[in-house]
């Protein structure tokens, strides 16, 4: 199968059902069997999926991609060896990042639920057209790659954790804030703005946020 057929769906569905880790293996680069040149769409999925992990608080070297060519078995072999030693050295996934197991599978369910427009971003938005793998790390590195992860992702992806939490009960400020990782003011700022899309309501009796519509 073409690496260029790797989508996010797999990737993060491989991590939602507890895999320590994903690792994608591709034609070289130019190197392509075919003429979509699929092992360019696997590398820039492979690092923004890295960037994503790393806002949920997840070690993005859970997710690896290498380039080779079908007769470099010695190579595939030692990569996935080195992959294998890696994720073991990292541990558990979730547990040696101190994520607790629920708040891990809530975050995943998040990010699950956004994935058709990550797909569009990435698409339209964030696919890079480079030649080599270091232009492609040179450009995900870059404070421009960064700006539009925050203009075009991180906001959506807060607020899509932020719903699914309050699908499942509703919750204060700080209770999200300490489940997020995320400021109170961050947080306050996103439920404003849900409060007035009518996504969610303020129980001044439990001095808590619940899912609009929601009893």
């Amino acid at each position: 199968m073409c690496s260029g057929r790797v989508d996010l769906a797999h990737l993060f569905r491989a991590f939602s059902n507890g895999m320590d880790g994903v690792f994608i293996g591709g034609c070289r680069l130019k190197e392509c069997n075919y003429v979509t040149h699929g092992n360019y769409h696997a590398l820039n999925l492979v690092l923004l999926s890295k960037r994503i992990m790393e806002f949920i608080g997840l070690n993005p070297d859970r997710l690896r991609i290498e380039f080779m060519s079908s007769g470099e078995g010695n190579l595939f072999a030692r990569v996935v060896d080195e992959f294998v030693e890696t994720v073991k050295n990292t541990g558990p996934i979730g547990i040696s990042e101190g994520i607790n197991p629920e708040t891990l599978r809530l975050n995943l369910k998040a990010l699950t639920r956004l994935i058709p427009y990550l797909r569009l971003v990435e698409s339209e938005r964030l696919r890079g057209h480079f030649e080599t793998l270091e232009q492609f790390k040179a450009f995900y590195a870059s404070a421009e790659f960064e700006r539009l992860f925050k203009e075009l992702i991180a906001d959506r992806l807060t607020i899509s954790q932020i719903m699914t939490l309050l699908k499942e009960k509703s919750l204060s400020t700080g209770e999200i804030s300490e489940m997020l990782g995320l400021s109170p003011s961050d947080i306050s700022k996103h439920l404003r703005s849900s409060a007035r899309q009518g996504l969610v309501r303020y129980e001044e009796d439990e001095k808590r946020f619940a899912l609009a519509g929601v009893e």
